[in-house]
């Protein structure tokens, strides 16, 4: 029939278009370069450059709204960047994955 696709015509296109946005999110995929994740090591909880501060720690004093220098003075090992990339960490896990919340009606 003319003006149709086969459906094998359609999935290659399907597969190509698949292709091209797996390839796409992998660009924008953004590398960490601060945050660690070893079984061995606090669970596997991803942390901050192979120390046992947690990532989660870091982003929980952020929110429990602690100045960067409160921060810093608590954990003299981390530095503004490893802040920094904790909270970008975090911001990329609530983007890849659906999180229960509560239908306020």
């Amino acid at each position: 029939m003319r003006g149709t696709m086969s459906a094998s015509l359609w999935l290659r296109f399907y597969v190509i278009i698949r292709l091209k946005v797996m390839v796409k999110r992998e660009e924008d995929t953004m590398k960490f370069t601060r945050i660690t994740v070893n079984p061995n090591q606090m669970g596997g909880a991803p942390c901050i450059r192979g120390l046992r501060i947690p990532v989660a720690t870091v982003v929980g004093m952020v929110a429990d709204d602690m100045a960067e220098s409160e921060i810093l003075k608590a954990y003299p090992d981390l530095t503004h960047e490893d802040i920094r990339e904790a909270l970008q960490y975090a911001a990329e896990a609530v983007r890849e994955r659906e999180l229960p919340l509560v239908n306020v009606a």
